[in-house]
């Protein structure tokens, strides 16, 4: 039989899938994930310092007793999706499909922008010029030195590299596809436990917890950027343009960010969100392309081979250093922060990755979004970062007060008002950040909308709903000062924690999952 025939032929779902009778989904999802929105902020306005002592004590608690777990998670699922990559198995197509739905431009534009997004904009100019000026824990190189520049480019690699992209879109959603496509069960977080607890998972409350936990995760992860996008624009503008910065241009911004991804969001996946990505990437490009034309062009080159270097001789130094040789704040707010983080994304970010490679093999998947992606993540973070790190050692810029503070919006800004075009990049670099944020909202409200419903064709109207309440969030927050968005990111780290049980079985699942799909193509 030709490979055409049995991808066909295994075309027909062992059963059908399971989809949400209501309106807008699993009520028990909607009643615990608006509830957690109505709780965060109503105690927010009845008690922010209180509520943001608890939360923080409960941040740094995970950070210290479970952020060795969370790096040896990511680190398990990027070695052992490389295994997958590379054996038989990573021939097999996903979806049931011939030929990919998506071109692949497209596709891998949208897998850029989803799981980049305006985090990876935000801190690549101020990340690495903050190792720059405080010398990571893994390295000894005098801060502010020629010699600091390429240790610092590559913590920041570390933190946003291999590891990172390769839990939000590789076991897990070659996982959640096979379930999906092959099985027809429903395109939900607690399908990723349907291999360990059979249909239960699936029909109980326990599974609708499952998935509410990890909507709040996403809510946590993304209402948060959101916010800090508004005080970015808002300081941006104010600078640039002379703008008053204050709550009333936060919240003319965030009314215009949330308009462009919810009509985005709600035209669906091969519209709205595909477009919004394919100019996001474009002006990317073209951005990327005067900083290095007309910017330090030598020394960039030259920093980003020696990053490279650094970042693969360390890679596990980095990747496996604890509180115990590092500083207890150091490990919170840097590696284990963002460890949490995307393991709090991860199961929607699988779901939204299984979504969009119909027809892609599992090994174009895994290398697309675990080895590609982060590539060009490092080379976007040496273009901004680099950058920085070149005004900051000749002495053009000072970020050392800002960063010290964590005020990366300065950062962010005023490296840009140094690269070549002046005002006109900074403004260009603010759009970008802006359509950055714009591609994570569109594709998490679809994403979110998708768990209620159980399917990859949840109903418009719930797209909506599900963008406009993290709006809401965000502007109610906003009202409070940036404070309040800040203590929403600390929770998401809290979130890591069922969250990371919950994606813990795809270490072994999603071989499985691979090994099955290529069986069925008669590829084993």
């Amino acid at each position: 039989m030709s490979h055409s025939a049995s991808v066909a032929q295994s075309a027909v779902p062992v059963s059908v899938v399971t989809t949400s009778p209501h309106r807008f989904g699993d009520p028990i999802v909607l009643t615990l994930t608006m509830g957690f929105i109505a709780l965060f902020v109503g105690l927010s306005i009845y008690d922010a310092a209180w509520l943001s002592t608890q939360i923080g004590e409960e941040f740094a608690w995970t950070a210290k007793y479970l952020g060795s777990f969370f790096q040896i998670l990511l680190i398990a699922t990027f070695f052992i999706a490389l295994g997958v990559a590379q054996s038989r198995a990573g021939q097999a197509r996903i979806g049931n499909l011939d030929a990919p739905e998506i071109s692949t431009f497209r596709w891998l534009s949208m897998v850029m922008c989803t799981l980049l997004a305006g985090g990876g904009v935000f801190f690549a100019a101020g990340e690495p010029v903050y190792h720059f000026v405080v010398t990571p824990p893994a390295f000894d190189t005098q801060a502010g030195t020629a010699a600091a520049a390429a240790p610092a480019l590559a913590q920041s690699f570390m933190h946003w590299g291999f590891l990172a992209w390769a839990v939000l879109g590789s076991l897990a959603a070659i996982a959640l596809a096979y379930a999906h496509y092959n099985q027809g069960k429903p395109l939900q977080p607690r399908t990723l436990l349907y291999p360990v607890f059979g249909e239960w998972i699936l029909t109980s409350w326990v599974g609708s917890v499952v998935d509410a936990v990890c909507v709040i995760a996403i809510v946590a992860g993304t209402v948060g950027p959101i916010g800090f996008l508004a005080t970015q624009m808002s300081y941006g503008l104010s600078v640039l343009f002379g703008f008053d910065n204050g709550f009333g241009t936060q919240l003319m911004i965030l009314m215009l960010l949330a308009t462009v991804y919810i009509v985005s969001a709600m035209s669906g996946v091969q519209k709205g969100i595909q477009m919004l990505s394919r100019f996001n990437v474009f002006l990317a490009l073209a951005i990327g392309a005067v900083i290095f034309i007309f910017g330090p062009t030598l020394f960039l080159t030259n920093l980003y081979l020696q990053s490279v270097g650094e970042y693969i001789t360390s890679f596990f130094t980095m990747a496996t250093m604890t509180a115990d040789v590092a500083p207890d704040w150091w490990m919170q707010w840097w590696t284990v922060f963002f460890f949490a983080w995307f393991i709090g994304y991860a199961p929607l970010m699988a779901i939204f990755v299984a979504r969009i490679s119909r027809g892609r093999t599992i090994r174009q998947v895994i290398v697309a979004v675990a080895v590609l992606a982060p590539i060009a993540t490092s080379i976007w973070f040496t273009l901004l970062g680099g950058s920085g790190i070149y005004y900051q050692l000749s002495g053009a810029v000072d970020l050392a007060g800002a960063l010290n503070n964590f005020q990366f919006d300065v950062a962010t800004l005023t490296v840009a008002q140094a690269l070549p075009g002046g005002a006109w990049m900074a403004a260009a670099i603010l759009l970008l950040t802006t359509i950055f944020v714009a591609t994570t909202g569109d594709s998490m409200s679809y994403s979110i909308a998708v768990v209620g419903a159980g399917h990859d064709e949840p109903h418009y109207l719930i797209r909506a709903f599900w963008g406009g309440a993290m709006a809401v969030m965000a502007g109610i927050l906003l009202s409070m000062g940036g404070g309040q968005i800040g203590v929403l990111q600390q929770f998401i780290v809290v979130t890591a924690i069922p969250v990371s049980l919950v994606i813990l079985p795809t270490l072994w699942t999603g071989p499985q999952a691979a090994r099955a799909m290529a069986r069925e193509q008669q590829l084993l």
